[in-house]
């Protein structure tokens, strides 16, 4: 196992993760005090490992006619043009 991309991808998912709309939602299920915050944190903890392994399976079906490189520019301009939509909708 490599663990520095181990590490690199845990460290950008976990980034990118904290105040999305998916911690809000967790939280919110998490604070009614009627429902278990285990289910609830094994729900949560599905879902991200289930979407994830959607990004993988699209990830590696769609290198295989993008080179890496491609992708990387794609990805990026993909994040600036979300940027600057929300800035304008700001």
């Amino acid at each position: 196992m490599d663990y520095k991309i181990l590490l690199t991808v845990f460290a950008t998912v976990f980034i990118a993760e904290l105040g999305d709309k998916t911690q809000l939602a967790t939280m919110l299920f998490a604070a009614d005090k009627e429902v278990s915050k285990l289910t609830v944190f094994i729900g949560a903890s599905l879902a991200l490992i289930a979407s994830s392994a959607v990004g993988v399976v699209a990830g590696s079906f769609i290198s295989e006619y993008i080179s890496p490189k491609h992708l990387q520019y794609i990805a990026g301009a993909g994040f600036i043009i979300i940027g600057i939509w929300t800035l304008l909708r700001a």
